[in-house]
């Protein structure tokens, strides 16, 4: 007969995720300023039922061009945002977006984020709709 064993869900535990999940952000973000040669970033944020993504130019602070889930011609189509199916549409709406800004060549940052999921399908997305990174 097999034990279930309950966690318990204390802060220090939760504070253990979250120090985790800044720890990767930090060497991912580490490791893309190494590689980039001053290529613009897109940032990758994720919740439970939105995904959201942006072109971000560091050197000036500033976001080039965005799309997420909320976006008024994907919430119209689609009931929710928390799927692999919508993060495809938002990663092609933001290689739209980008070609209309005049971008083709960026870096991806995954954040904290494993690449696998909702974040690969916006990356699949983004590349179908001609950006390259």
């Amino acid at each position: 007969m097999f034990v279930v064993k309950k966690v318990k869900r204390s802060k220090e535990n939760i504070m253990k995720r979250e120090t985790l999940f800044n720890r990767r952000k930090r060497r991912t973000r580490a490791n893309l300023r190494k590689k980039s040669d001053q290529k613009l970033r897109v940032s990758v944020f994720r919740s439970n039922k939105h995904i959201y993504a942006q072109i971000i130019d560091d050197k000036l602070g500033r976001t080039i061009a965005s799309a997420s889930s909320l976006d008024k011609s994907l919430s119209k189509k689609y009931h929710t945002g928390g799927n692999k199916e919508v993060a495809t549409q938002v990663g092609k709406l933001l290689a739209e977006r980008a070609l209309g800004a005049g971008l083709s060549k960026v870096i991806f940052d995954r954040g904290g984020y494993r690449f696998h999921g909702r974040v690969k399908a916006l990356a699949d997305g983004a590349r179908e709709g001609g950006l390259s990174f």
